[in-house]
């Protein structure tokens, strides 16, 4: 079972790295003086009745927080996950992540935007969209050129 081709961008990656490494020294001590961007886990799964379903995972979302758009071959999920404090909490630890929330992937070529489908249950957002159908490819045979094209090449 041959995977649907997407594009990756390896940079968005080390973006990522950089700014987790380096803002994280110079933060300030304060989680709500800093605007999060969290890119949701996912799943990229290819069913054998030719379709491909995408996984986020999104705790603590209701299907109401949640954007999902197409636009230019483009899927994109985005939303805002927001924090569940009070003026008066002061944490001790606090890991659970808020803030806007954001991934786009590559749709496969000539997917329209009626052909997705998304729906979300126990804060996982399915979204299903067809697979790309199998390119065409040809063998194009090598001919040798005839001797009367060799002589018209040879008299310049």
């Amino acid at each position: 079972m041959a995977l649907t081709q997407f594009l990756y961008d390896p940079f968005t990656e080390f973006d990522r790295l950089f700014d987790d490494a380096f803002t994280s020294r110079f933060r300030a001590d304060s989680d709500e003086s800093r605007p999060t961007i969290i890119r949701p886990k996912m799943d990229l799964v290819e069913t054998k009745d030719h379709f491909v379903v995408a996984r986020f995972e999104l705790p603590g979302m209701g299907q109401g927080d949640i954007n999902v758009e197409v636009r230019n071959g483009r899927l994109t999920i985005s939303g805002e996950k927001k924090t569940e404090t009070n003026d008066d909490d002061r944490f001790a630890v606090r890991e659970c992540s808020f803030g806007r929330l954001a991934r786009t992937l590559q749709l496969p070529e000539g997917t329209k935007p009626e052909q997705v489908q998304a729906d979300m249950k126990n804060g996982v957002l399915k979204v299903t969209f067809p697979k790309a159908p199998p390119g065409e490819s040809m063998t194009i045979p090598i001919i040798e050129a005839s001797t009367t094209d060799k002589e018209k090449g040879s008299k310049k």
